[in-house]
């Protein structure tokens, strides 16, 4: 027998490859396309028109049973009667399902955006919802809201994050969207201050990746050219590498938020501007570099705001806002239950007190439901050694490191 030669044994691996990958791609092929003849003149894929005719009988399913789902959850709507028609904890776990089902080739982060907008379409069925949120349209509130709310809610810009509450307390809203920490520069104190003063509770949260673009009134504006950059100071800051290198003859001009930067560039051509996807989507410019930020693992956490907490989802966070006793060994003794108990925190940050001077109110995220039996024991316990402890809320956790758009495979 004789011994193929390197080149002949080459070529045959390289046709078994082929080989292979036409096989993989023919197997596809009758997963998505099971009507689809093994053999044809054309053998890798069946023939365009073919294949955007089966596209619109899937799609015409798809309508029928988008209705059909629609019609199911207004009958829920009904027999909620004045409920809240958001839940978060069904919400998640609606998602969660999605996920063990999900074999591709749709990932996972697509399957929830899709999912979201058909969930915010039936509650806006269910009952007209309005959600109010700290700033102008396009903020990076108004898109932190969009991503859990989705694109058929009423939303009602606020100028302060006090009237958010206000409008929530007031029922002018049935939820807010208020900022709380940011990963890079820490906790945003007046949103602390609102939960000692207001009644509106803690329903979910909300981690979204701040990821600021370079946009323009043109997209074929030529970098050279540009004069002036517009954006809040914090922005410019996040900036500072890309705009160093790649803008260092520009002028950069800071404004009150990014939203003004982005109106202001629409009549100067000649100028770009730092902002959020969403501001250049509502202001009609054209994104001419992505995530120009220095640090891509910037997050700001974000808090939904509404007149009650809801149900337990079984993987959930409890958020406390205590005053310890003026006496010795008082910290120790609030923290101590928790760490008998086995309960997590997950933060601890301080704020000054309203009733006295150098009085202080700590703030602690904790894992677990109120409701939960060793979550609500520990709280009995700490309640016993405070000034006075108030339970801001329970509500699912949100994954804390979300995909970032950067690190998301292509469309």
């Amino acid at each position: 027998m004789s011994i193929p030669s390197a080149d002949a044994a080459r070529k045959h691996l390289v046709l078994s490859r082929a080989l292979l990958q036409a096989l993989y791609t023919r197997s596809r092929i009758d997963i998505m396309y099971p009507a689809a003849p093994l053999f044809r003149k054309d053998p890798v894929l069946p023939d365009i028109d073919d294949l955007r005719k089966r596209i619109d009988a899937i799609d015409e399913e798809l309508v029928r049973l988008l209705n059909e789902r629609a019609a199911a959850a207004f009958d829920i709507g009904d027999l909620k009667g004045s409920g809240s028609v958001y839940v978060p904890a069904r919400e998640k776990a609606v998602y969660e399902h999605l996920f063990r089902l999900n074999t591709g080739p749709l990932p996972n982060h697509a399957l929830q955006s899709i999912f979201r907008e058909i969930m915010s379409a039936t509650i806006s069925l269910q009952r007209k919802t309005s959600v109010a949120y700290f700033g102008k349209e396009g903020t990076f509130t108004h898109q932190a809201a969009l991503r859990q709310f989705g694109r058929s809610i009423h939303y009602v810009p606020c100028a302060g994050i006090e009237d958010v509450f206000d409008s929530v307390e007031k029922a002018l809203a049935d939820y807010g969207v208020v900022p709380v920490e940011n990963s890079t520069e820490g906790g945003v104190n007046l949103t602390l201050d609102m939960f000692i003063s207001s009644s509106p509770r803690i329903c979910s949260e909300i981690y979204l990746p701040i990821h600021h673009h370079l946009m323009a009134a043109r997209s074929d504006i030529d970098l050279s050219s540009v004069s002036r950059v517009y954006s809040h100071p914090q922005a410019l800051a996040q900036c500072r590498r890309f705009l160093g290198s790649e803008l260092h003859h520009a002028e950069l001009v800071p404004v009150a938020s990014t939203v003004d930067a982005a109106i202001r560039v629409r009549e100067e051509p000649r100028s770009c501007a730092v902002a959020g996807e969403v501001a250049a989507e509502i202001y009609g410019l054209s994104i001419v570099r992505r995530n120009i930020e220095d640090n891509p693992r910037n997050i700001t956490r974000f808090l939904v705001i509404a007149r009650e907490s809801g149900p337990p989802s079984g993987n959930d966070k409890t958020s406390v806002a205590l005053s310890i006793k003026d006496e010795v060994g008082a910290l120790h003794h609030i923290l101590e239950p928790f760490e008998s108990a086995g309960v997590n925190l997950t933060r601890i940050e301080s704020r000054p007190g309203r009733r006295r001077t150098w009085d202080y109110v700590f703030f602690i995220d904790l894992e677990g439901h109120a409701d939960d039996p060793p979550v609500r024991k520990v709280l009995d316990a700490v309640k016993s050694s405070c000034a006075y402890l108030d339970v801001l809320g329970s509500y699912p956790r949100a994954d804390s490191m979300p995909v970032p758009e950067a690190d998301r495979p292509p469309a």
